[in-house]
């Protein structure tokens, strides 16, 4: 326990932040195929499949991400199905990640991110991608998101890729109640005309929306008859939506970001501090045992480093590699940082 302290001054305390990022694979064969959909768990309430990199019930499974769709109003017509469940889950996505306009309504999830309620470019059937926080840690690099999806011909034969992306998104970006978001674009060339844009990416809440009108051809479950995608979209469940969506998956990159605040405390030890030891075997009777001569310099070797709080209290402790050789003839400066 130490014996004595010393205060750090506002100097020596500096404030640092660190953005770190991990590069994101996934390939389509994950997502519909590889393990025959064992690694896909469905729930009772239809709302939303989860994907897995392995068997769900594998305790080695990791969670990648979770699939719904959504539309913004009910279309009368009796092939409909899960009506108000589609309606429920665009309601609370565009409640969380758009939030409401000025009458108080829910605020529809719009193409071109504008946020100005005019009704142009508005995305009222919508695929979201919610991915879990493993894979994306506290955010979504900018600029980094690439979805290619199979968006033409059968599902037995596709006919176009299209890669997505949020494409110049680290040049422009948009800020909704649930932090910054991109547009996604089918290619480069169309991120200079927003019209263009066919969903919105999420960075912090790590969800992508995806207009359903990228999909033409056959879609939905697979089993036959494959309906039009137009079909689909209003006469399916959303699981079967969900796996329609699956089968027209391709691959996924991205990078994610973990965002890594330190505490870097310069504790500057001078030449007349800390030349004596509080440990009891640096003396033996009454004398310093490193001592040969008594005109000799005290000698201490420094080991640890505490922090501690205004009333003395110990907070952290830091470890030096090798113990550093301290008499009065020297002065140290040494560098804890504290992570969290």
């Amino acid at each position: 326990m130490a014996k004595s302290f010393k205060s750090l001054l506002g100097d020596d305390i500096k404030n640092t932040r660190t953005l770190l990022h991990e590069a994101i694979p996934i390939t389509g064969s994950i997502v519909s195929g590889t393990y025959s959909d064992d690694n896909i768990k469905t729930f009772s309430h239809g709302m939303y499949e989860s994907v897995y990199d392995y068997p769900y019930l594998s305790s080695s499974a990791n969670h990648i991400f979770d699939l719904s769709y959504g539309c913004s109003t009910r279309v009368s017509s009796s092939t409909n199905t899960q009506n108000a469940k589609k309606m429920n889950m665009y309601n609370q996505m565009a409640q969380v990640l758009f939030g409401y306009d000025l009458s108080g309504s829910i605020r529809k999830f719009d193409s071109d991110g504008s946020l100005d309620d005019d009704g142009a470019g508005t995305m009222d059937h919508c695929f979201f991608i919610n991915f879990s926080r493993l894979l994306c840690k506290d955010e979504i690099k900018k600029n980094t998101f690439r979805l290619g999806l199979e968006t033409a011909g059968t599902v037995a034969s596709p006919g176009t890729l299209l890669t997505l992306g949020d494409y110049d998104a680290g040049n422009e970006f948009r800020t909704s109640p649930a932090g910054d978001y991109g547009l996604i674009f089918k290619t480069s060339g169309d991120a200079s005309d927003n019209t263009n844009s066919v969903g919105l990416l999420f960075y912090q809440a790590g969800v992508a929306v995806l207009t359903s009108s990228i999909f033409t051809g056959e879609f939905g479950p697979t089993t036959d008859p494959r309906p039009s995608a137009a079909t689909a979209q209003t006469g399916t469940t959303i699981q079967q939506l969900a796996d329609g969506f699956r089968n027209r998956f391709h691959d996924l990159d991205l990078n994610n970001t973990i965002e890594l605040n330190s505490a870097i405390y310069f504790c500057r030890v001078n030449h007349n501090e800390f030349n004596y030891s509080s440990n009891p075997t640096y003396l033996s009777g009454s004398k310093l045992v490193i001592k040969n001569q008594s005109t000799d310099l005290p000698v201490t070797y420094i080991t640890t480093i505490g922090l501690y709080s205004p009333d003395n209290e110990l907070m952290a402790v830091a470890k030096l590699s090798e113990p550093i050789r301290k008499d009065p003839n020297t002065e140290l400066t040494l560098r804890v940082r504290l992570d969290y």
